[in-house]
């Protein structure tokens, strides 16, 4: 037997043969522009409604103008970590600059969002510990748990009253309890219950972490986040999140009060062990932030959009369950044929994110289609127009009223 034959013989790879012999392989496509509301596709330009750039900031003049004065200071690179010769002075004002605007003591970044909760979850849960985790939070608060020996229990998403169950089960118990949600859940687009978390928290004297990825930027004053939403930011101990999507550049950061950030200084490994966050995206998202934080216009266009988006797909009888922000799942509920139909769209000039099992249960295979503050009605108009009839003629009309 050869040591590749595990490699060869797996699921994923032979999914991806299959998908590649029948042109529907949906992954790794290049992109030779920037991405707005349009972007170019293997040489083609198309509609863009794949992409998680919510007020449409990537290729703002006044970002990449600061990118490009943050290379000319700095260099490309901090050639270390934070914890020893990494950190340099734009660091420092852009942490003090993301707690003033959520409203926090202390803020530390990362150089991805997604070794925040690597970082974060170990550090504040160990032995003899309990984390409480929805069934739908991202795969990066999975891996965090996994990374951590805390007791790891799942709570039916978005319920309440099943996390109490989960929260009594270990009343009892000595140890450190820990409940982390997604701010707004990155597939199916609808947003924690936050407030009803908090409480339960309160109950059980555990510590709360919300990693608002998808939630900056967008929900909460001047896109503060989930907590800001609910007007509860004093009640969440941790505020995480990404400068990925609304940002529009690369990188993550935790806020909490002083004593929980100076301990994360000195005890998240994904913080002490990587190369910080290089300047030219420190200074892109610093840039970010000051825009948002003084012209609401990007947020207030991205709802508009929003909702014309949420009224045409429901008129059109589109499946997108509880959506509710510009993250709208279109439910197509079989693997194959949400890659056949994401392909399709695609010819006809919409790019939209197929996400299929296990990123999601087979039965809830989706396209992930997400808005911006950049596109027109026009445009939005076409794409679901498009979306319906392509859906319509492989699923009879009668079983999309089901």
């Amino acid at each position: 037997m050869s040591k590749y034959d595990f490699v060869k013989n797996s699921n994923l790879v032979i999914q991806a043969k299959l998908l590649r012999q029948t042109n529907m392989y949906p992954y790794f496509r290049s992109i030779s522009s920037p991405q707005s509301n349009t972007t170019i596709i293997e040489g083609k330009e198309v509609l863009m409604f794949g992409s998680n750039n919510y007020l449409g900031l990537n290729n703002h003049p006044k970002i990449k103008e600061a990118a490009k004065q943050a290379i000319d200071k700095y260099g490309t690179s901090c050639t270390g970590s934070r914890f020893m010769n990494g950190t340099i002075d734009l660091h420092l004002e852009l942490e003090n600059e993301l707690k003033d605007f959520l409203d926090k003591e202390a803020v530390i970044i990362f150089p991805t969002g997604f070794q925040v909760n690597t970082g974060v979850i170990p550090a504040m849960a160990g032995k003899g510990d309990y984390i409480f985790i929805d069934e739908l939070n991202h795969a990066s608060i999975i891996d965090g748990c996994r990374m951590s020996v805390a007791q790891r229990l799942k709570y039916k998403h978005n319920d309440i009253s099943d996390l109490s169950r989960k929260l009594n089960r270990v009343k009892n118990c000595e140890g450190t309890k820990l409940i982390i949600t997604d701010g707004i859940f990155s597939m199916d687009g609808d947003i924690a219950r936050l407030d009803k978390i908090t409480r339960e928290a309160r109950k059980n004297d555990a510590f709360t972490f919300v990693d608002c990825a998808h939630a900056l930027g967008v929900i909460g004053k001047h896109g503060a986040g989930t907590a800001s939403h609910f007007g509860i930011t004093d009640q969440v101990d941790l505020i995480g999140g990404t400068f990925s999507k609304s940002m529009a550049s690369v990188g993550g950061f935790v806020a909490g009060n002083n004593d929980i950030i100076d301990y994360l200084r000195h005890a998240s490994r994904s913080y002490m062990f990587s190369a910080s966050l290089p300047p030219a995206s420190t200074a892109s998202v610093l840039a970010a932030l000051k825009l948002i934080k003084s012209d609401d216009s990007f947020r207030q266009n991205l709802w508009k959009n929003t909702h014309y988006a949420l009224r045409l797909m429901r008129e059109h009888n589109l499946d997108i369950g509880l959506a509710e922000t510009p993250i709208i799942p279109i439910y197509i509920r079989d693997s194959i044929l949400t890659f056949r139909v994401a392909k399709e769209l695609l010819d006809k000039g919409i790019y939209v994110n197929p996400v299929v099992a296990p990123g999601v249960k087979e039965t809830d295979a989706l396209l992930r289609f997400s808005l911006t503050a950049a596109h027109t009605n026009e445009q939005i108009e076409y794409a679901i127009e498009q979306i319906s009839n392509t859906i319509k003629a492989h699923i009879p009309q009668e079983a999309l009223c089901l």
